[in-house]
């Protein structure tokens, strides 16, 4: 059952990174909607902890439809972009998506309108956390280290984002149980050291990361080194 669980989240995780490229959401919106939906919405369905009410909904019937879980993906962006874009995307833009992209049901607008209404009955309204994120502290520590050093150039956002897609479509964000600033610094190394060229690394990024973010060297360490395992697996 785990496995077979695992592989529905991979799937579906990954026709929500697509569905963010389809939408051209900005990166905060991705992230934040891959926090709403795979890091909580998800496991508390597999766990059935805090459905309560909501698993009254046709929507979260055992076994779990891989269609219904698209549907939960799209409304979790949609969530995002009422937070973070003014004005927001249209129910509409994710109704036609949906009518595109799922092919084993047709869902409408009331569908979608329902599906929003059971993420946030599932994660107890709990959005303000989306504060800390680990992308937001990703930014931040890139933003710091082209004010800091030349070798900041060298290391590029869209390559630490491609990273953090690739660990959450292995389902492998969850398994290191760190904090979002000590992800988003592991992150950080690991991207840097497998795009910075071999003749700019001179800079102690692992030194300037436990100074900025306060997280312990070693566990910094073990943390990039489970992330290359899983990079280099791909």
């Amino acid at each position: 059952m785990k496995e077979v669980c695992t592989c529905l989240r991979g799937r579906v995780v990954e026709f929500l990174i697509q569905s963010a490229q389809e939408l051209q959401v900005s990166p905060i919106v991705k992230y934040s909607a891959l926090s709403l939906f795979a890091d909580r919405f998800y496991p508390s369905l597999i766990s059935r902890k805090g459905i309560n009410d909501a698993a009254k909904t046709w929507l979260l019937q055992l076994p779990l439809r891989e269609s219904n879980l698209q549907l939960f993906a799209l409304a979790a962006l949609w969530i995002s972009t009422k937070i973070h874009d003014s004005p927001p995307l249209h129910v509409k833009c994710f109704k036609s998506l949906s009518d595109n992209t799922i092919t084993e049901q047709h869902f409408t607008t009331k569908d979608f309108l329902e599906a929003e209404l059971v993420l946030m009955q599932v994660l107890k309204f709990e959005i303000g956390m989306l504060r800390s994120i680990a992308f937001r502290f990703l930014e931040d520590l890139i933003t710091k280290l082209k004010e800091v050093a030349r070798v900041g150039e060298q290391l590029k956002l869209e390559a630490c984002m491609d990273i953090m897609d690739l660990l959450y479509e292995k389902g492998e964000i969850s398994s290191f149980n760190t904090s979002p600033r000590h992800l988003a610094a592991s992150i950080m190394v690991a991207a840097y050291l497998i795009t910075v060229p071999v003749q700019k690394t001179e800079f102690p990024i692992l030194l300037w990361v436990k100074f900025v973010t306060s997280c312990n060297e070693d566990d910094i360490l073990d943390t990039v080194r489970n992330i290359l395992t899983h990079v280099f697996e791909a």
